[in-house]
């Protein structure tokens, strides 16, 4: 029977081990690995361009491939992570209006076969990070720990409120770090910056937090799926939101002022987006919810095109006047 007849048949119960053929524990397996959250590493980029910028590197050969190599150790990673939420979250995900149908809640998955594909994901992508520099290695390790931190007992901080936020955000500066140190392995990043990603992700997290809660619309019901859930309220949500967005935003304009004044011309574009994801986490199923799924919302993708688009020629085209909008009023 193909494994999506039998997601579709499932009992909350799991399925019977004697019911799953090889083929569709593979097939199982592979699908909690969740590449198709691989659009995630996208986060990666920014730290390439700014390295590239910052540091007058070019685009050569040798920097695509170490490029390629970074992105799939990344992924890597990020798989592993993936693969043991998978596993630790079954019991919980089967309380899920959606997430019941997820191969590991439905009884797919070989407990024994996911754990050894945690520890070799991440000990493949360690190795292709090693071959890159000791910056991205050091990243690439602090991105599969705190993936332990976010999903296995006795820390597992996605049961603690607030916490479980700024654990699980703390990847984009982390895959910040990645894309730096594929460019810039003897540099430090900027802090301001590194800061501005983490609270813009944890902004980009809330508002997750918060279209989930909202669509269960039971307290006791979304508690009962996600411990942190005890805690929040809509209200409570929204206030953190915006206390992300606004330190994000202090956090960017530092940058902008110590080190590339012309992205102030930015901000809007950004703020734009901003307004743009926050509209769309009041929807039911909507992509915020499941960001693998954001290339579907036309407006978000505009907006973000755009971004980049200002974002890469403002990183490389020098404005001068643009200080002199912006003079010292006071000695």
């Amino acid at each position: 029977m193909p494994v999506e007849t039998l997601i579709a048949q499932a009992e909350i119960e799991g399925l019977p081990a004697s019911e799953i053929s090889v083929r569709d524990r593979i097939v199982a397996h592979i699908r909690i690995a969740r590449l198709d959250h691989s659009v995630k590493q996208i986060f990666i980029l920014p730290g390439i361009v700014l390295a590239m910028a910052l540091t007058g590197e070019r685009l050569s050969l040798a920097l695509t491939g170490k490029i390629v190599l970074g992105l799939v150790a990344a992924t890597l990673i990020a798989c592993s992570n993936y693969v043991i939420n998978e596993i630790l979250d079954a019991p919980c995900d089967r309380l899920h209006p959606t997430k019941k149908y997820r191969p590991a809640a439905c009884g797919l998955v070989h407990i024994g076969w996911g754990y050894a594909q945690w520890i070799g994901m991440m000990l493949v992508g360690l190795a292709l990070a090693s071959t890159i520099s000791l910056g991205f290695l050091y990243s690439a390790a602090a991105l599969w720990v705190m993936g332990c931190v976010y999903n296995i007992p006795p820390v597992r901080s996605k049961d603690l409120p607030y916490i479980d936020v700024l654990s699980e955000s703390i990847n984009n500066p982390l895959r910040f770090c990645l894309g730096w140190y594929i460019v810039a392995s003897m540099l430090l990043p900027p802090l301001s910056l590194l800061l501005s990603y983490w609270m813009l992700g944890a902004y980009f997290m809330a508002l997750k937090r918060f279209s989930e809660y909202r669509q269960i619309g039971d307290g006791a019901v979304a508690a009962s799926y996600r411990k942190s859930f005890h805690y929040y309220r809509e209200e409570s949500l929204l206030n953190s939101v915006v206390f992300y967005a606004a330190t994000s935003m202090l956090f960017f304009g530092a940058f902008i002022m110590r080190y590339r004044m012309e992205l102030i011309l930015a901000f809007p574009l950004v703020a734009w987006l901003m307004a743009v994801y926050f509209g769309l986490s009041f929807h039911n199923e909507s992509a915020v919810q499941n960001p693998e799924k954001l290339y579907r919302e036309p407006k978000l993708m505009i907006a973000l095109g755009l971004c980049i688009c200002a974002f890469v020629v403002l990183l490389f085209v020098d404005l001068p006047w643009i200080g002199n909008a912006f003079p010292k009023s006071l000695p």
